[in-house]
């Protein structure tokens, strides 16, 4: 992920997904507690540039590992940058915060996602057509 302080909070949301499209991320005001969501009232807007919310914010180039838990990614972009970061999952047509599986790596998260868009075409069984004897 390569970022500047004068990247948009969208420019760093759009490489992450390149890497992990079946993950959005969210950028707060403040952090969250825990197995806790964070506030939508909370959201940072996506036009925001970098340095707005870090002054001090520097050009950066770093490596997001698969293998990462949620809560590892979470805990490095406060610590390393001072953003507020929330990864959310796809489930089906909704994205949920994933403040109760922050132990998950990414990339689990990325596959669960992508496991619930995916359409089955099975046939609806006929339960009157059945033998009792």
């Amino acid at each position: 992920m390569n970022f500047t302080g004068l990247s948009t909070v969208q420019q760093v949301f759009d490489q992450f997904n390149l890497q992990f499209p079946f993950l959005r991320l969210e950028l707060y005001a403040h952090g969250h507690e825990g197995a806790k969501g964070s506030k939508p009232d909370d959201q940072v807007s996506h036009e925001t540039t970098l340095n707005q919310l870090n002054p001090d914010i520097e050009d950066n180039t770093f490596d997001i590992l698969p293998e990462m838990t949620v809560a590892e990614f979470e805990k490095f972009m406060k610590e390393k940058y001072s953003l507020n970061i929330q990864v959310f999952r796809k489930s089906a047509d909704i994205w949920l915060q994933t403040s109760a599986t922050d132990h998950w790596t990414l990339e689990k998260q990325n596959g669960k996602g992508q496991r619930s868009t995916l359409e089955y075409d099975i046939p609806p069984i006929d339960i009157t057509d059945f033998d009792l004897e």
